[in-house]
């Protein structure tokens, strides 16, 4: 922990999970720890004579033989000492000296090297194809292997259409055997060492395109991540998610037919000059020829990138009813709307199938008009080479014929990639575009990686607070003042929209753009880093999801390093113990997608055990027990006394019933807190309270009331009794 806040990364113990059967934790356990948090650590087994080497590094931790480890900051090769450092003391403890005799003794020649990432700036970068070349240059060395295997390759190319030229002026027309067991020779050499370059190239252009694959397959899945709730809020899933695929359509454009179509262009550069040296007017035909079909694909660019680009919005709209109707099968089925949802695919489909059809329609005409030069590049050269030799044998001769066909095709082949490599810009402009409609959304990049840390007791305050959410016209929140101390049980109330559930967004960080003060522990919520502030808060929310997995794995989801012990302490104080000991597989029970095999007040329960097991210091339960069925939410807010020891707690319910053991009760009216005081004393002095409760609680006032009027009924007329 100590060297990675050298690096400016604090790390929550509270989260290392270490390997089953490890006494200790072995480096490869600290160094998947450590890319967690977004470092870049290696762990590696060093000898002394390298270790006293390193001189004035970044502090590099020792892993010991006990258990234990410490700091390397320093080296002296010359004296054959390090300077160590005991991570558990203050940084202001200075190091210890350490001979080879001595360290040998406790090392086990394991190391861990921490750095912050150094690409940190590229995970805010604009998605652009700046981007994606950087992305590419950064396998410079690999990049470098390739050009070099292709330049051989592209000129091992050349001695095929050669060889074939011999054969044909030398063997055939002189009739010599010895010419022809040379050149045998040669070639089975020359296809030897071709096949191995190749089989090399292809070997690097895997592992570079792999690399590269990864790479960018990690910072838009981080980018995704770093997008804030309120993107998700207003975007639809399944929108979301078809133009986040589009980025793999602009990784396989750039991977495979951009790297594919330079390579090509390699043996362009070699054949080109050959070919002017054979016959200068059959390469100029040659490159006229292809040169046409260039043009005409360009000609045709506009109207196909138009029709290519309808037709990707269209596959993401019918991708985006495919996902919503999956997602929402359970109220297709039992609302019966499976021909509403049939008709909406039925229309998305037409719609894909018609710019589809039009796209190829479109491209059948391109290949149509540039049919007629690829046949005379083929076909068309052979005649004006055959009138060449017969009219000028001096100038070209059969041999230099049949070797100009063969190197002749290669010309027009990577001048028809390019041009369909601009063909193809097009559409993946317009992916990138679609990509670039979610992955260059304001993140909360800078939020969740700066800020201060401070030890969190929970007492809150409210400061002229105002809120007003993007394209609203009224404040959601307005002028919100009120401050309580730590430990407080907090209860929100008012009518729907009166901005209970703003005040929770604004506490979790949800929506930061607000006006006024939010503080906690008299720090600036603002100020606070927002990953740890949302490490250190237990949410639980009327809806909540859980993964799909064991109820172990589900109630660890935030804190994987924690012990059986802790789930099920935090399974007692939710009132989840007893139903999961009734199962079969208990803790291991399966949840299946979408917690089907459980039922509502179960999930919940687990909810809220995943938000207690790490020992919150402020907890928010917005609408926590309205899913809940009355037994439940018994047992729920009977442990709520349990619960609220030692935190605070910030409760929104609808049921004022469960907030009457709150130390302070909020009432929220049209965004403004109207008053805060303990129930019996709003029940006095507050309207809005008092209305809301008698609301809720007059089936009890007028049970309480039934018997006095049954009472004064008999006293007035006794039973056998007459006027």
């Amino acid at each position: 922990m100590a060297a990675a806040r050298y690096h400016g990364i604090e790390l929550d113990l509270r989260d290392f999970a270490a390997e089953p059967g490890e006494s200790s934790p072995s480096p490869a356990t600290l160094v998947r720890w450590l890319r967690d948090y977004g470092a870049v650590a290696k762990g590696m087994r060093l000898r002394w004579r390298y270790l006293v080497k390193l001189g004035y590094t970044p502090p590099v931790v020792l892993l010991f033989r006990d258990g234990s480890a410490g700091l390397l900051v320093r080296t002296d090769p010359e004296k054959g000492i390090v300077w160590l450092r005991d991570p558990l003391k203050g940084e202001g403890e200075p190091p210890v000296p350490v001979d080879e005799l001595r360290l040998m003794q406790l090392w086990t020649g394991d190391v861990v090297l921490i750095k912050r990432r150094s690409d940190e700036s590229e995970s805010d970068a604009v998605f652009d194809f700046y981007w994606f070349a950087k992305m590419v240059l950064r396998e410079k060395k690999g990049l470098r292997d390739i050009i070099f295997a292709s330049m051989i390759v592209s000129v091992l190319g050349l001695f095929p259409a050669m060889i074939v030229m011999q054969v044909v002026d030398r063997v055939i027309n002189y009739h010599s055997m010895a010419t022809l067991v040379s050149l045998s020779g040669f070639v089975l050499i020359l296809s030897l060492y071709e096949i191995l370059l190749t089989y090399a190239r292809q070997e690097l252009m895997l592992i570079v395109t792999t690399r590269i694959d990864a790479r960018i397959s990690l910072h838009a899945f981080n980018r995704l991540l770093a997008l804030p709730l309120e993107f998700y809020e207003r975007q639809q899933a399944g929108e979301v998610l078809g133009r986040f695929h589009s980025i793999f359509k602009v990784r396989d454009f750039m991977t495979g037919q951009v790297m594919n179509t330079l390579l090509d262009m390699f043996m362009l550069m070699v054949v080109m000059p050959v070919l002017f040296y054979m016959s200068s007017t059959m390469a100029w035909l040659t490159l006229l020829c292809a040169g046409g079909i260039g043009l005409i694909v360009v000609i045709m660019l506009p109207v196909v990138s138009r029709v290519a680009g309808k037709m990707v919005r269209a596959e993401m709209q019918r991708g985006a009813t495919l996902y919503e109707t999956v997602a929402g099968i359970r109220t297709v089925k039992t609302l019966a709307l499976e021909a509403t949802r049939r008709a909406e695919w039925d229309e998305r489909t037409a719609t894909v199938i018609h710019w589809r059809l039009a796209s190829q329609r479109l491209s059948n005409w391109v290949n149509t008009l540039v049919q007629p030069l690829n046949m005379f590049i083929n076909r068309g050269i052979i005649l004006v080479g055959a009138y060449l030799v017969l009219t000028d044998s001096d100038t070209m001769q059969g041999g230099a014929l049949m070797a100009f066909m063969m190197l002749g095709g290669r010309v027009a082949a990577p001048l028809v990639s390019l041009a369909k490599l601009m063909e193809s810009i097009n559409e993946v402009t317009v992916s990138l575009g679609e990509a670039g409609a979610v992955l260059n959304q304001p993140t909360e990049t800078y939020a969740l990686t700066h800020g201060m840390r401070p030890v969190i007791k929970g007492a809150l305050s409210f400061d002229s607070i105002n809120f007003t959410y993007p394209g609203a016209a009224n404040k959601a929140l307005s002028d919100v003042n009120f401050e309580v101390p730590a430990g407080t049980m907090l209860g929100l109330v008012g009518r729907s929209g009166s901005g209970k559930s703003t005040i929770t967004r604004l506490l979790q960080g949800v929506s930061r753009n607000y006006q006024g003060y939010l503080r906690l522990d008299g720090v600036d919520l603002r100020e606070i880093n927002l990953h740890y502030l949302r490490r250190s808060f237990g949410v639980v929310l009327q809806d909540n999801f859980l993964f799909r997995g064991t109820i172990h794995d589900n109630i660890t989801a935030g804190r994987p390093g924690l012990t059986l012990d802790d789930v099920i302490r935090a399974a007692r104080l939710a009132g989840a113990e007893e139903f999961i000991e009734r199962m079969p597989a208990g803790y291991e029970t399966w949840i299946e997608e979408g917690s089907t095999n459980i039922s509502g007040g179960q999930r919940q329960r687990l909810a809220i055990a995943r938000a207690v097991i790490s020992d919150p210091k402020l907890m928010i339960l917005d609408e926590a027990t309205s899913a809940l069925d009355p037994e439940s939410e018994a047992l729920v807010n009977a442990n709520l006394q349990n619960l609220a020891k030692g935190r605070t707690m910030v409760i929104v319910s609808h049921r004022l019933s469960s907030l009457v053991k709150c130390d302070q009760i909020a009432v929220l009216d049209q965004g403004r807190v109207v008053d805060i005081a303990p129930h019996e004393t709003l029940l006095e002095r507050c309207d809005v309270y008092r209305t809301l409760w008698l609301q809720q609680n007059r089936h009890l006032e007028a049970a309480e009331s039934s018997p006095s009027r049954g009472a004064a009924r008999d006293d007035n007329h006794p039973a056998g009794g007459q006027d």
